[in-house]
Order: C-alpha cells, then structure tokens, then sequence
C-alpha cells in the first residue's frame, strides 16, 4: 500500500483531526483549464476523453498541477452506466447528454444488461489504476457515480430536462417499473463503485443531481432509499483504510437528517444551505462537504477571500469534519486565478480554526 502524503480529506471526512480545511472542486478537472480545453480537442470529443486511461489520467492531473488541493476526483460522467447498458450516450453542443434510446416501457427496463463494471466500464477501472500510480499517493482518489435517481432522469427523458415530466409520469402512473429501474441501477452502481476501490479510489461520492426536484416523501422512496442501499453495499475498508462515502443532493438541505441516517460518512451541501444551520442539525454523526456559490468565483480575489472566510467562520472554532468545496461545479468561464485564489484563501484562514 502506498502511505498517503496528504490524508487531510479523508481525516476530515471521518471527523478527525486535521492541521487545516481540505478543499478540492467539484468539477476541478474541466472546461475552465486551458490545459483542458486543448487536450479536449486534440482528443476530438468528450467521451474519447473518458474512454482514454491514459487521457482520462492526465485530466484528471492538470487542476493538481495548478492547485495545492487535497484530493483527486476521477474524469469520467456520471452517465458512464446508461451508457454501458446501451442507451446510445451522445452529447450535442450546448445542449448537453442525450441518449438515442431512451426508456419508455417497463419490457426496455427488464431488457437492462447486469454489468460487469471489470468488462463492460473497463476503460474506467483502468483509469482509477492509472491515475492512482501516477498519483504515487500525494493526495487521495475520490471515485464516484450519479445516483440511481439521476441516472434514471436521464434514461427516461433522453436527456437533460426541465420538467422531468416523463420520470414523473411513470414515478405516479406506473411506480412498480421505476423502481425495477432504480433498483437495478442500485446494484450496478454498487458493482462500479466497489470496481473503482478495488482499482485505487480511496473514497467515494454520490452525485444525486436531481434528487431535489422531488417532494420530500418522492425524495425518501426514489431516491434516498436507493443511495441508503449503495451506502449499506459498497466496499467501507480497502488496503488497510476506511473508504469514506458522501452523498450529495442537489438542492437537498431540506433532508439533511435523513441523509446522514443512511450511514453516510459526509453530506455535501450547496449554497442554498447555511453551513452553521447544517452543523447544527447533524451534529457530530456526519462530516459536510460545501458550500461556497460557484459563482462567487466571478468576483475579484478579496471578495472570494472574504467568502471563505465567512463559510469558514459559519462552520466554527474547534469543529472537525469540513471538508470546503464548492456548492456546484465550477463554472466554465471562471478564471484559473480565481480558482486559486480560492484554494489558497481556504487553507490560509482555516489554519487558525484547528489548534
């Protein structure tokens, strides 16, 4: 096994101590980077950069390059499963991930493959062992998935959406082949993951994008109880360490208390949550992860310093169990600097906030 450098993330995940806050972007390997963009085009597409160990490696190196940050997120979409299941994954420009075969019959979702994430995702299973050995152990892995819900809205819809009046049609006329679905996504979803520790990840994150466009009894039955099955199934001790996992919902700081129920180790929270409100409401039984507006970073470098300081200050003295982030993914038009600039602003005021 190879030591960690730098285990300050998943110290904070499991309310230990730490010298000062993690930070790492959601998002951090993208379309901001001009390192990116250019590899991104040399590659020729999107999913060529994903279906590349080496490439997908290399993506997922530049934001370290740049940014003293505290942990690795593997390139990849959350929409790598569908897509395995032969929904027919593409993306249009400026509009995002379609599928040409979206779901419609409770027969399409009984026709669903089981995967083998080691045959089928096997061009992500290579990445994590690439970009774990090209990271020697300087900071930690995170792998990650979307969630069942997610993933659902996209295979029903075809693509984004606005209403999610398709997945809302079968949820109330036809539940019974929702969750069929969500089910089967659930055990695929624990299969990858656990691929991905196997692989090298050393944590791991579930990205419910759309969970919170649920009322809240729809969020517990097809979303929630969905992610508490992935939580009770996935690989917890790997290589002699414990192998944290956050959940994030979208617009979910309505729910906090059920989702740290689950058995999660940290609840990620979007801007729309008040970090002191959360800390409150949890208490000691769950890190949380956030929560700074992606947006913030459009403003000059004293304002992102003061922002930081004002989250930092929301989540307290003496506390363990932060790890900063921001509320979204960083925005594609954001400045590097300002990313910087945020990195830097987190891990020089936190230092005064753990003695």
């Amino acid at each position: 096994m190879t030591d960690l450098k730098n285990d300050r993330y998943l110290r904070a995940l499991l309310r230990q101590d730490v010298d000062i806050t993690p930070v790492w972007m959601m998002r951090q390997a993208g379309r901001y980077l001009p390192e990116y963009r250019a590899l991104r085009a040399e590659a020729g597409d999107f999913m060529s950069l994903c279906q590349s160990p080496e490439l997908a490696c290399e993506v997922t190196m530049q934001p370290l390059r740049r940014y003293n940050l505290d942990a690795a997120i593997l390139f990849s979409d959350i929409l790598t499963i569908p897509d395995a299941m032969g929904l027919g994954l593409y993306f249009e420009t400026g509009e995002g991930p379609k599928f040409e075969r979206p779901l419609q019959t409770r027969s399409q979702i009984a026709a669903l493959p089981t995967l083998d994430p080691l045959v089928d995702l096997a061009y992500v299973t290579q990445a994590v062992s690439t970009i774990s050995r090209e990271l020697a152990g300087a900071v930690p892995l995170i792998g990650f998935s979307g969630s069942p819900w997610t993933l659902a809205t996209y295979m029903i819809e075809g693509g984004s959406s606005k209403q999610f009046s398709k997945i809302k049609k079968m949820m109330f006329s036809d539940p019974q082949s929702l969750h069929l679905l969500l089910g089967k996504l659930a055990d695929a979803v624990i299969s990858y993951l656990n691929a991905q520790v196997d692989a090298g990840a050393q944590a791991l994150m579930l990205f419910d994008t759309w969970g919170g466009v649920l009322s809240p009894d729809c969020y517990r039955f097809f979303s929630l109880d969905y992610m508490q099955k992935i939580v009770e199934g996935v690989t917890r001790e790997s290589r002699g360490r414990r192998v944290p996992i956050t959940l994030f919902t979208k617009n979910g700081g309505q729910w906090l208390e059920w989702i740290a129920d689950t058995g999660c180790d940290a609840i990620g929270i979007d801007w729309t949550t008040d970090m002191a409100q959360a800390k409150l409401r949890v208490g000691h039984r769950v890190a949380l992860q956030g929560n700074m507006d992606p947006s913030m970073l459009y403003a000059n470098p004293s304002e992102i310093e003061q922002e930081v300081q004002r989250i930092l200050a929301q989540f307290g003295q003496g506390r363990h169990g932060h790890v900063f982030n921001l509320g979204h993914g960083i925005h594609q038009d954001v400045l590097p600097e300002h990313a910087g600039v945020f990195v830097d602003a987190v891990h020089r005021f936190s230092r005064a906030y753990h003695g």
